[in-house]
């Protein structure tokens, strides 16, 4: 095998699955991450986040020795960096996880190693990439001012919650700074990909991953503009949205509270900042989609009326049902609001994946997490924010008690 050993730098919600699939299909593999907590708990073969059969796959692999963790990057053939690439507040992306990456790496580097890049980034980053491990390791620049290492960037492409699934079915696309960067990449890849493997360079490989995410935040940004259309004019838009749906050409998504996740409420602002002149539509979809929180709390103040201390259940915290990623999540954001307009009432919040708040949320003294039935027993307002399995089924409410359903879950 070309590749035996491989480094995957970070291991939150990408990194540590794929981490796990690599070493199932025999590679030897060292993971590095800077939060000590994820490092000890990974070593004694305990997943960190919530990702379904994540947990099993990986006690596996570690007693087995075929996966460790630690503080440091060690010595390997190949290297995944999948750190975050938030954006700042100019909507800009914060490429500072991935130049601190190259920092860790770049002294353990030797010529013919492989660096992958797969954290979602606008394109020339891994050009960016590319120059800062040169500039900490100028001896791993040829004589002709190439690298003598190859990079490439390879951007995951998965659903949270069938992570370790798409990680292997889904096809892969590979953009290489030269074209032997991007077949040693699909030699790389091809150990666990059973999908199609495209080979491209790495402007557009680092632009598709944009892109993807970037045409489904338009047509959620549809949707949710939608609802509010519906709402102006009282048409139930559950209904209206079935009815639309049986023509043939046509399969408009269900609005919800907002968009959430590190992707598609992030990913697009990369193509803004790229060529902010031609962004127009990509633009307003997303500044359509960050609105749609506040109108959900909008909602929920007129329900209340002049209610000053109202006890407020807040279901989910989640960006998407079924998982504990917190990540730019809207109903993160409506929980926090609602508490700050009431300081004397109290949100409940139900997450059912999270044993504690997030640090914005314990920050607020009248946030706390709370049991279903006892948050709908306790409530003033019921507000449905992530459908997560547990809520599908309406359960028996007081009379009266007004509910915010923003996912069409109980209609």
């Amino acid at each position: 095998m070309a590749f035996e050993t491989l480094c995957v730098v970070g291991l939150g919600y990408i990194g540590l699955p794929t981490a796990v699939t690599f070493a199932e299909h025999g590679v030897r593999v060292f993971g590095q991450d800077v939060n000590p907590a994820f490092v000890e708990e990974i070593n004694r073969g305990e997943a960190p986040l919530v990702e379904p059969e994540l947990a099993e796959h990986l006690a596996r692999v570690v007693a087995d020795g075929l996966v460790s963790a630690a503080l440091t990057p060690q010595r390997a053939d190949a290297f995944v960096i999948a750190v975050p690439t938030p954006f700042l507040p100019d909507k800009t992306a914060d490429l500072s996880y991935i130049e601190a990456a190259a920092a860790e790496i770049a002294p353990v580097l030797y010529p013919g190693a492989l660096v992958a890049l797969e954290s979602t980034s606008p394109p020339g980053t891994t050009e960016k990439l590319a120059g800062w491990l040169a500039a900490v390791r100028p001896d791993l620049v040829g004589a002709d001012e190439g690298l003598l290492v190859d990079v490439i960037h390879c951007p995951e492409r998965v659903l949270p919650g069938k992570i370790l699934q798409e990680l292997v079915t889904n096809d892969r696309i590979i953009g290489g700074l030269t074209p032997r960067a991007a077949e040693r990449g699909k030699e790389l890849y091809g150990i666990i990909c059973q999908g199609q493997i495209l080979l491209t360079d790495a402007a557009t490989a680092e632009l598709s991953k944009c892109v993807e995410n970037s045409f489904r935040d338009v047509n959620v940004a549809f949707a949710n503009e939608l609802s509010l259309v519906c709402d102006t004019l009282g048409v139930d838009v559950w209904e209206l949205i079935e009815l639309a749906n049986h023509h043939p050409r046509v399969n408009i998504l269900r609005p919800g509270p907002g968009v959430g996740g590190h992707c598609l409420a992030v990913d697009p602002w990369f193509i803004v900042e790229a060529d902010p002149v031609n962004s127009r539509l990509i633009r307003t979809a997303r500044e359509v989609n960050d609105a749609k929180p506040d109108w959900v709390v909008d909602k929920a103040k007129a329900a209340l009326g002049e209610a000053r201390a109202p006890v407020i259940a807040a279901l989910g915290l989640a960006f998407k049902p079924d998982i504990d990623d917190l990540r730019e999540s809207p109903a993160r954001h409506i929980a926090a609001t609602l508490a700050r307009a009431y300081p004397q009432g109290a949100v409940l919040a139900v997450e059912p994946n999270i044993h504690r708040l997030p640090p914005d949320l314990a920050a607020l003294p009248n946030v706390a997490l709370a049991d279903y039935q006892d948050a709908l027993d306790r409530a003033d307002l019921v507000v449905l924010l992530v459908d997560h399995h547990q809520f599908l089924d309406q359960p028996p409410l007081r009379p009266g008690i007004p509910v915010i359903d923003t996912r069409g879950r109980w209609r």
